[in-house]
């Protein structure tokens, strides 16, 4: 008997099937210094214990990106493996902090396929669900993804394309317990910005940028046990090039909007999402936003902000996202529509 894995290909997904991930993670302190070394991030509530407290949590969380990457790392595996590319996110919350000492854990749920029109791939979305040790949920989402089939011949399975909510609504959002920016110190987060002075439409360029290298990607992509071939394989893709884990050019466009936005401090889900075009190595990844919504929260001093963030390859005009035939210009990265919380 075989004793090891090429991992899936499309045609072998059924509808309804529940994947269950294989290796927990279990999560420590030292995290918070890896991913700010691997990304820019100054975000005040993930940096300091005494800042998180002052706000009513106990302590400081891990980064809820950094949650993110590594129940996404747990489900590569089986659901991303041979994939072609990860084309997008959407219905994301993120339902608990994550503390050091938990353990990590996720499963998947297909709740979509259909073959493209090539017969050479096919799409897969699936359901994902993060759980800590206590079994309490801590984050689901849903993606989708171009698969490679491992047999062109193989009949096409019945087309199933779910219907995803354009957005997550306002009360559906999970508020950390405890949390309370009612005596909200600005000068320690870096900026006097509350939700109150961003206006619906406003586009805010946050400047700065940052080079990817093949080293840190590599690095990156380890840390998270992310094993998709096109991220490490260099002839797992015709033109020889490794593909940069889309996940870091999110946590890096994330960490350059905080110059412009670092009242906001927690994401609390992810809307939509999607990878535009391909990042490589030595790519110079700069972003902008735009703000999409408000709204109120029963949390004492929280609002909530929907935000779109736009990675670009290189300095772009902000605010320039699709050309005049409605596609994604060719040196947008990343759209991504975001609930935060912020100060009122």
């Amino acid at each position: 008997m075989a004793k090891t894995t090429a991992g899936r290909f499309f045609e072998d997904y059924r509808v309804g099937e529940v994947l269950s991930h294989a290796v927990p993670r279990s999560v420590s302190a030292g995290l918070r210094d890896i991913y700010t070394s691997l990304y820019p991030s100054r975000f005040a509530l993930y940096s300091s214990d005494e800042f998180a407290m002052g706000c009513g949590l106990g302590a400081s969380p891990i980064e809820d990106l950094a949650a993110f990457h590594l129940i996404f790392g747990k489900t590569v595996p089986d659901v991303s493996l041979n994939a072609v590319a990860n084309l997008g996110y959407g219905e994301g919350r993120f339902l608990a902090p994550v503390w050091p000492g938990d353990t990590l854990r996720s499963e998947s749920e297909v709740i979509g396929l259909k073959q493209n029109s090539n017969g050479k791939t096919g799409v897969v979305w699936v359901r994902t669900r993060g759980f800590n040790q206590h079994g309490a949920a801590v984050l689901e989402y849903c993606r989708w993804v171009m698969v490679k089939k491992r047999d062109e011949a193989a009949p096409a399975p019945e087309t199933v394309v779910p219907a995803l909510a354009e957005s997550v609504a306002p009360d559906a959002l999970t508020i950390p317990e405890g949390l309370d920016f009612s005596r909200y110190d600005f000068a320690l987060a870096g900026e006097q910005h509350r939700a109150a002075d961003y206006s619906l439409g406003e586009i805010i360029d946050h400047v700065d940028g940052v080079t990817v290298s093949q080293a840190e990607h590599m690095m990156a992509t380890r840390l998270w046990q992310n094993t998709a071939k096109v991220h490490f394989d260099a002839t797992a893709r015709p033109d020889g090039r490794r593909l940069i884990y889309g996940g870091h050019v999110i946590s890096m466009a994330r960490a350059l909007s905080f110059n412009g936005l670092a009242n906001a401090q927690m994401i609390v889900a992810i809307n939509a999402g999607a990878h535009a075009n391909p990042c490589f190595a030595d790519d110079t990844i700069c972003a902008w936003s735009e703000v999409l919504d408000k709204a109120e929260t029963a949390a004492p001093g929280v609002s909530a902000i929907r935000l779109r963030l736009v990675a670009t390859r290189g300095h772009q005009a902000a605010g320039a996202l699709r050309g005049d035939d409605g596609k994604y210009l060719p040196d947008v990265l990343l759209d991504l529509d975001y609930w935060a919380l912020m100060p009122s």
